[in-house]
């Protein structure tokens, strides 16, 4: 057995454990930042930090003060907050409290939130601010479970009479009373977490689906324990990394990055505000940090705009920086997969040294200067934008999992990784693809199964433990997966032919900077059409350079010269496609899809149906009396 199957396999049965092992070995270790903004609201954030001893402090008095609260054994608390340093802390406490963390999005809904907070019959709430607490309020009636609402920016948060006594208390009141508890009883946590059993709940995810209600995945808190000696185990971060972590930490995909921080003990500096992205990376100057692909498409066009916005010499050199980073990147990767070196020819090296000290540095600049890697996760990231930004100097590993599997069940190894693959499997992880092409999974990470749904479980949970992931791809010789498409998006055209959307997407994407979405249809149809909505601020910069200044998104799409522009990038993506394949006609969307709307997911997935069903006008004249094919 390898020294890496001994770690992973005498894993401690639980994060909470783990965290324990983490205080004990680097008490006074920096474990993270956060920002906390300036008195006049008008600075620089201040940036403060907590050592795994502070952390481990304030951890146990939430974790003491929620079995204060009458929380016992899986017993569910829910946690309605963005990304910050809270979430974290309080997730924790709720761990060592032997509990098991709901997780909502606090973009969802008061009658979505509702439904989880009733589904998985949580006991507590624990809520960022006066607008979680108002959904809580607002649905009181359907809860008669919900003991109490902690609350953790008590801002703006009025009393109502209406509230039953002791109902709401803020976080700052929660913690003060698990200080009290422990002082009356201080083995209180340690016996909680000496007690959890590896099988025991520790995380209850609501899959946001593309189709219907939320599922909850339950995820014992073995799937952590193992995530994180796996991720350890992996060599992708070491103890004097820094990561930036904004992602949504109700998403599996964030959860996952807190198990594995907690191995391997380095920094991570905590701001969920999207907003904030920008100005955080030069402060922070992470050495790694995770992302969906929109991100990453968003930085490569806003690139490209700005280069266009110089004028024609500058998007030139642009262009040309490009492309090098293309190259360059697939001779280095190729080289590497031949001689595991990543040379490449004099010549393409001197133009890549040229490119650099005119684009790439000025790129690097802006993620920090010290980004050694990033990770793409949760959806398809298009080789070409990868191969750019790996020419660049900024490394994309992207990675695959599902809620059911605990996230991380494939990534690119370091210095091994292959733009357009998603990677290996983690140590530990078993993968089959079957007869039909779907990727199958068998491991410690997967699920125990959907909460109260028995029958939804058996669909995609074998009784060998095998996990039908509803993905399809394909497996190298040497291990490394391609994600193709979803299985149950794959188009089958009135003529017989299949087609994977995905994979035309992604081209598309790639093909042309002014595109944020795209949607291919083509089911039971006699050729291909698309939904295509535009990126605002660049298509916007391109209208004030061609007589469209002043107009608004709405009108700019609209405009003859901006579907001749897209038709032009459709031409060029068709050349490169099977007949079929090919996109015959498109409409630009009036805006672009969003998460408000209902047309993605809180993880940025498209929901295909909910598009359709919007825009099926524009389906419907795109096919009206059509007859190519």
């Amino acid at each position: 057995m390898s020294d890496t199957q001994t770690l992973i396999e005498n894993r401690p049965p639980s994060v909470a454990v783990l965290f324990a092992e983490r205080v004990a070995a680097t008490p006074d270790a920096e474990a993270f930042r956060y920002p906390v903004p300036s008195a006049s609201g008008q600075g620089p954030d201040e940036w403060k930090s907590l050592s795994w001893s502070e952390a481990a402090e304030r951890v146990h008095a939430v974790a003491a003060g929620l079995i204060g609260l009458g929380v016992e054994p899986e017993d569910r608390v829910a946690l309605a907050s963005a990304t910050r340093i809270e979430w974290i802390l309080a997730d924790l406490g709720v761990m060592c409290a032997g509990g098991a963390t709901t997780t909502i999005y606090p973009s969802t809904n008061a009658e979505e939130s509702a439904y989880i907070l009733a589904d998985s019959e949580s006991r507590v709430l624990i809520a960022e601010d006066a607008v979680q607490l108002a959904k809580a309020r607002e649905r009181r009636a359907e809860l008669p479970g919900l003991r109490h609402v902690v609350v953790i920016d008590a801002t703006g948060v009025e009393p109502d009479a209406a509230d039953p006594e002791g109902w709401v208390l803020t976080l700052a009141e929660l913690e003060a009373r698990g200080a009290a508890y422990l002082a009356a009883t201080p083995g209180a946590v340690k016996e909680r977490v000496g007690a959890i059993t590896s099988d025991q709940l520790a995380t209850l995810i609501y899959t946001s689906g593309t189709t219907g209600r939320p599922k909850g995945v339950r995820l014992p808190h073995d799937n952590w324990s193992y995530m994180a000696r796996a991720i350890g185990a992996s060599g992708l971060v070491n103890a004097d990394d820094v990561q930036y972590l904004w992602l949504p930490l109700a998403h599996v995909f964030g959860k996952v990055l807190t198990s594995g921080q907690i191995e391997v003990g380095h920094v991570t500096a905590v701001d969920g505000r999207i907003d904030k992205i920008i100005d955080n990376l030069p402060v922070v100057q992470p050495t790694y940090m995770a992302a969906v692909p929109r991100i990453f498409e968003k930085v490569y066009n806003g690139v490209a705009a700005k280069a266009r916005a110089g004028g024609p010499a500058k998007y030139k050199i642009f262009r040309w920086a490009a492309e090098v980073a293309r190259e360059y990147a697939k001779a280095g990767q190729d080289n590497f997969r031949r001689t595991g070196t990543r040379s490449v020819p004099f010549a393409l090296s001197a133009k890549h040294k040229v490119a650099d000290a005119l684009v790439y540095s000025k790129l690097r600049e802006a993620f920090g200067g010290r980004l050694r890697a990033a990770v793409s996760g949760s959806a398809a990231l298009s080789p070409e934008i990868g191969y750019f930004f790996a020419g660049a100097g900024i490394h994309i590993l992207e990675g695959y999992g599902l809620t059911e599997s605990s996230a991380a069940s494939f990534v690119n190894p370091g210095e091994a990784y292959r733009t357009g693959t998603v990677g290996k499997p983690l140590p530990g992880t078993e993968v089959r693809i079957a007869d039909d092409g779907e990727i199958l999974l068998r491991g410690p990470g997967i699920m125990q199964g959907y909460h109260g749904q028995p029958e939804k479980t058996a669909e995609v949970l074998e009784p060998d433990g095998w996990l039908h992931t509803g993905d399809i791809g394909e497996l190298s010789t040497d291990g490394y997966l391609r994600i193709t498409d979803r299985k149950k998006d794959l188009i089958k055209t009135s003529g017989g032919k299949y087609i994977a959307p995905t994979e035309i997407e992604i081209q598309f994407k790639a093909a042309c900077p002014f595109v944020s979405n795209i949607v291919v249809i083509g089911a039971d149809r006699n050729f291909c059409t698309a939904l295509i909505a535009l990126d605002e601020p660049t298509v916007l910069g391109w209208a004030k350079e061609n007589g469209l200044d002043g107009r608004s998104y709405a009108e700019v799409v609209a405009a003859p010269a901006t579907r001749e522009l897209i038709q032009g990038y459709a031409a060029r993506v068709n050349e490169g496609l099977q007949r079929w394949q090919t996109i015959k006609k498109f409409r630009l969307l009036p805006r672009d899809l969003d998460v408000e709307h209902g047309d993605l997911t809180p993880s940025l997935k498209l929901k295909r149906p909910a598009v359709e069903r919007e825009f099926q006008h524009l389906i419907d004249e795109m096919y009206q009396g059509a007859r190519e094919s």
